[in-house]
């Protein structure tokens, strides 16, 4: 009765089957029948190689796996294997234990059966070896010694067998290179490599866990693959660096520390895994630089740029987001790459800037406060992107200078404008519409540039007028207010006293103001007691007045 023994051999003990209860047929030379041959052969056994292999033996009694040495017949056989390939193994006595046979074990004479299946093999001689099978397009930068990197990987025996992944874990590992934090095969297998790069990595038992294995899921004396992608790569030496630069032309001005800026961005990890974009929400970044409102490279990142310039801002983790990452999109210890594009900025010191673009040779009436202008503009943001344009609409912006009709920017650069000038304005947001802006319209805090040609001019009155007259006032204005003669003026006498005094030029209304919302106004500063009509007594002239904006 035959029983089977199941094992695995390392160095000179092999695989061995042997069938004693037949007679032996005199053999003079090994037979070696190869029952599976894989279609790639990794690495062929040379004279001088280590194996690890396992076994299948039958015999009628039990079979020692712990001989010295191989013998002749197998040493011949395992010459040439493959990796994964399997063999039938007849050995003659002569090449075997011979007349002498192995203590109780083998018989004299014995003919020996070994079906062998390599698993491993390698050479004290061996280095790391490394197989790229996918290179990037672009490789800036290539890993060194004491750099940080983060790489997946999937790690197997030399025969294909699994022992770990980074996948399975669905998390990078990350780890520096090249001072001792990895096995050695793999501190040398790592560099060079690209981020992007995808790499195999081999390395013998020697550089990998030796004799003593990991104790769990790889064994002794073993061989390991690693198939390798590098995500991330940078030292800690390293500063933000900036690449990709398309910088307009002309740039009149340079961010500094202290400015506002907008700008949108998209966000990627170095090997291009995107996590975050302002173009997908429709609306920019907007922070001051260089006072700690954003991570560390991004504040050095944005000093200097001009409106609208493009660049690349590469960011190492100890000036993004460092070793602890955001806990969702963007990883521990991952480099940040930021594509941005500026839409603008401005110092919350910055005034208006006036371009005057053209002024007539004779330009000596100029508006000021209280002035009835009428004017068109083309209204857009710094970045060229259109707001608004009275030419669409086919008639001009009327407004009273002073009145607080427009924004501060536009009040000030509407001033000492002649009929015919036309200005450039470039106007910062405190001066604009703010941290808010217009709905739909207006970002906010947004530079606004316009365009403005002054078309008509009326001249306004004197500050704190409502209404002037242009000739001595009457002696008996009163009376001649008083129309039906009943000694008090009633609301309608009252207005159409001083219309009547406007359209024969006698009298005059500010330009610019609802005339008669003027004129209730005047009639209510006179109407002291709020009875709706005003007698002699609380009758006054402007010039006996200290408070109000009336006659």
């Amino acid at each position: 009765m035959n029983q089977c023994v199941h094992g695995m051999i390392y160095l000179a003990v092999l695989v061995a089957f042997a069938a004693c209860d037949a007679p032996p047929v005199p053999l003079d030379d090994i037979v070696i029948e190869k029952t599976f041959v894989p279609e790639q052969c990794v690495r062929a056994v040379k004279v001088g190689d280590y194996v690890r292999y396992h076994y299948n033996e039958s015999f009628y009694f039990p079979l020692f796996s712990t001989l010295a040495q191989l013998i002749e017949g197998m040493d011949r056989a395992l010459v040439g294997m493959c990796v994964n390939e399997r063999r039938l193994v007849k050995i003659p006595p002569q090449l075997a234990y011979g007349k002498e046979g192995y203590s109780d074990v083998i018989p004299s004479d014995a003919i020996l059966h070994f079906d062998v299946l390599l698993l491993d093999v390698w050479n004290p001689d061996d280095g790391v070896q490394s197989k790229t099978y996918y290179t990037p397009e672009n490789c800036s930068r290539k890993v060194e010694v004491s750099d940080y990197v983060r790489y997946h990987y999937n790690g197997t025996l030399l025969d294909g067998t699994l022992f770990d992944s980074s996948h399975t874990r669905m998390r990078t590992y990350d780890t520096y290179v090249g001072i001792g934090w990895l096995i050695a095969g793999m501190d040398q297998g790592l560099l060079g490599m690209c981020v992007g790069e995808k790499r195999i990595i081999t390395m013998p038992p020697s550089l990998g866990y030796g004799s003593n294995g990991d104790g769990s899921d790889i064994p002794q004396q073993a061989s390991l693959v690693f198939d390798v992608v590098l995500l991330d790569l940078h030292n800690p030496k390293d500063g933000v660096s900036i690449t990709n630069q398309d910088i307009p032309q002309p740039c009149p001005r340079k961010s500094v520390a202290g400015d506002f800026i907008r700008y949108h961005y998209n966000g990627s990890l170095l090997d291009g895994t995107f996590f975050d974009s302002s173009y997908s929400r429709n609306r920019t970044y907007d922070t001051y630089v260089g006072k700690g409102y954003v991570i560390g490279g991004m504040d050095e990142g944005l000093i200097g740029v001009c409106i609208g310039e493009k660049r690349r801002i590469i960011i190492p983790p100890h000036l993004g987001y460092g070793e602890e990452g955001t806990g969702t999109k963007i990883p521990g210890s991952a480099v940040l790459v930021f594509d941005i594009h500026i839409i603008d900025f401005h110092n919350p010191s910055d005034p208006v800037v006036i371009t005057t673009n053209y002024k007539p040779e004779v330009c000596e009436t100029l508006a000021k406060k209280g002035d009835f202008v009428k004017y068109h503009y083309n209204a857009s943001l710094m970045d060229g992107s259109f707001i608004d344009s009275t030419y669409n609409y086919g008639k001009t912006y009327n407004i009273v200078l002073g009145a607080n009709q427009v924004v501060p920017g536009m009040e000030e650069g509407l001033k000492e404008m002649c009929v015919g000038e036309r200005r450039n304005l470039v106007i910062p947001p405190h001066l604009g519409y703010g941290e808010r802006g217009v709905d739909g319209e207006v970002p906010a805090s947004a530079v606004l540039v316009f365009d403005i040609e002054m078309i008509e001019m009326e001249a306004g009155l004197p500050d704190g007028y409502m209404f002037i007259w242009n000739e001595d006032v009457s002696a008996d204005l009163f009376t001649e207010m008083d129309a039906d003669k009943d000694l008090q003026v009633l609301a309608s006498e009252f207005s159409d006293y001083i219309l009547r005094q406007v359209n024969e030029g006698k009298g005059r209304l500010a330009p610019g103001f609802d005339a008669y919302r003027i004129i209730e106004n005047m009639f209510s500063n006179q109407d002291r007691n709020g009875d709706g009509k005003i007698t002699e007594d609380e009758f006054k002239l402007k010039a006996d007045e200290t408070t109000h904006d009336e006659l």
